[in-house]
């Protein structure tokens, strides 16, 4: 890992996008905040693999609604 100054991140853009590619690079902004460039490969396979189908989003709002009836006819809810 790389740790940076956001000053040396500006002044070097390009070289710590390189070096991300391979390891993190952790930028310190002042005292307080320090953020982590890494490179991300492929973001649509990255995407889709979290990605939900209309199948599974249906299954869990009935599920929902099932137990928020179970809920009203058991006097849980108003």
């Amino acid at each position: 890992m790389v740790v940076i100054s956001s000053a040396e991140l500006r002044g070097n853009m390009k070289k710590y996008l390189d070096i991300a590619r391979k390891e993190q690079v952790l930028i310190q902004r002042g005292n307080n905040e320090t953020f982590v460039l890494t490179a991300q490969q492929n973001p649509v396979e990255y995407d889709l693999a979290r990605a939900v189908t209309v199948d599974e989003v249906i299954a869990k709002v009935r599920e929902g609604l099932a137990e928020m009836f179970e809920k009203k006819e058991a006097g849980i809810v108003k």
